[in-house]
């Protein structure tokens, strides 16, 4: 009975440590976040961003857009790119062998007609082309019809068939802004060394108001769920991201809004299906590839060219997002372990990967953790004083980190422009760390069970294109 006593006791120490420790990296990563805000804003202060349309250095780009029985919400995310404000474009979408009636509805909205004979050259291979669209009303737009072969087939796909030097991926439930575009390729002109991958910020699209593909008016959702989420998404971008990128160590871009150079991917292999969470797998198969050539590179977060995005409304959806995320991130853990804590990989390899571990391995301590302590102090195993500084620790620290987060979000971007707006948000802000997170840390726990028994189906959220007001 002492050594289960002793057990607990060491154990629950073990907890606390974990939280002061975890909370500590996230409170760095919230100054450092400040700091380049600060430095942001002041430079934002004299920047046109319409001067970049003249520079020789923007290269064009060329979207690509898969998509698989998205039919409810396909048109309002080709809308949005309709209207990008940006010089050079193509948008090429891929039709991932939909059962629906998503190809029908394109070629009736976009006056398609199908090619009847083309040249495609396949430098990755992938599932067969069925046919290629080409649009009479946009003549920068262009289906391609495939088998089914996973979102990583299609996105090689478009990849393949892409005739510009930069590919933005975009997921087909998403909005981006006008000059998202534009504001992300800055850097490329600006960069003193060559630009491989960028990534911007990743916001809420439900309970917004959109017009013709623009956003017509920023309203906050009803729902609880989509609200906590909000919450989320602007800490894990604006001072999770973003401090990292002050650190030079950007390791994760979200598949929804992402630039890359198209040679890179191609010397790579492209975009691949050996875990669920593409998006992640290929920044560290670059980080990997460049370091290992000793070649000048850079992959990085910018701040402001924003996506929106359609969130989970209901907590079975969110579930499965959730548990796709994790187990992705825990598969691409265990596909390169060889760079961790490896000096040949520089920054990445003994900062950056040894962090996001010790964030991942979370979700295990916080659903054991909590009811541990509780139960150690109902039986008389820890003090008072403990529980209550494991709760702040836990709790207090959480709840400043949330607050933190929408105070970046104000003193800076402010899409979210009513005080009523900030008022809730602050409240779901503090609310969130009684329930919510630890039902998401409960879903993360799901999917290390799963990566432990080998699991590897991509669970998909279904996506109604209720959550928003649309007018086309």
């Amino acid at each position: 009975m002492e050594i289960l006593k002793d057990f607990l006791l060491g154990f629950n120490y073990f907890v606390g440590f974990y939280y002061f420790s975890l909370n500590s990296i996230y409170t760095l990563l919230l100054v450092l976040s400040f700091l380049s805000i600060l430095d942001y804003l002041k430079y934002l202060r004299f920047y046109d961003f319409q001067e970049l349309k003249v520079f020789p250095q923007l290269p064009p780009v060329s979207l690509i857009i898969p998509f698989y029985n998205e039919k409810e919400v396909i048109l309002r995310t080709i809308d949005s790119a309709l209207t990008l404000d940006y010089p050079y474009l193509e948008i090429i979408l891929v039709n991932d062998g939909s059962t629906d009636e998503t190809l029908e509805v394109l070629i009736e909205k976009l006056n398609l007609k199908k090619i009847p004979f083309f040249i495609y050259r396949e430098r990755i291979k992938t599932s067969k082309v069925r046919g290629i669209y080409r649009s009479l009303s946009y003549p920068n737009l262009v289906v391609i019809d495939k088998e089914r072969g996973g979102k990583s087939d299609a996105l090689n796909c478009g990849l393949n068939f892409a005739q510009y030097p930069y590919v933005c991926t975009v997921d087909a439930d998403s909005v981006l802004e006008k000059e998202s575009l534009l504001r992300l390729a800055r850097k490329i002109v600006e960069s003193d060394v060559p630009v491989v991958a960028l990534g911007g910020v990743v916001r809420v699209l439900n309970g917004v108001k959109l017009k013709e593909g623009n956003i017509l008016a920023i309203e906050l959702p009803k729902k609880a769920l989509p609200l906590f989420q909000i919450v989320e998404y602007i800490r894990g971008f604006l001072f999770g991201r973003l401090g990292w990128e002050r650190l030079k160590g950007t390791f994760i871009l979200s598949g929804a809004f992402s630039l890359f150079n198209k040679e890179a991917l191609f010397k790579v292999g492209g975009f691949n299906s050996i875990t669920v969470t593409e998006d992640f797998e290929i920044i560290v198969r670059l980080h990997k590839h460049f370091r290992e050539k000793k070649e000048s590179y850079y992959i990085g977060f910018i701040p402001d060219p924003v996506c929106w995005t359609e969130v989970p409304e209901t907590l079975s959806e969110l579930s499965k997002q959730r548990r796709r995320w994790h187990l992705g991130l825990l598969q691409t853990f265990w596909l390169y372990k060889h760079m961790f804590l490896n000096p040949r990989y520089g920054r990445i390899g003994c900062l950056v990967m040894p962090l996001y571990f010790f964030e991942a391995v979370g979700s295990v301590v916080e659903t054991i953790g909590y009811p541990t302590v509780f139960l150690s102090y109902l039986f008389g195993i820890l003090s008072f004083e403990f529980l209550v500084l494991f709760l702040v620790l836990a709790i207090g620290y959480g709840v400043f980190l949330s607050v933190g987060g929408i105070f970046l979000e104000e003193m800076s971007f402010r899409r979210y422009p009513r005080w009523t707006h900030v008022f809730r948000l602050l409240l779901y802000g503090v609310a969130e760390n009684f329930g919510y997170r630890q039902i998401t840390s409960f879903f993360r726990f799901q999917a290390t069970i799963q990566f432990l028994l080998g699991y590897r189906k991509w669970e998909v959220v279904k996506k109604s294109g209720r959550a928003t007001q649309y007018e086309s």
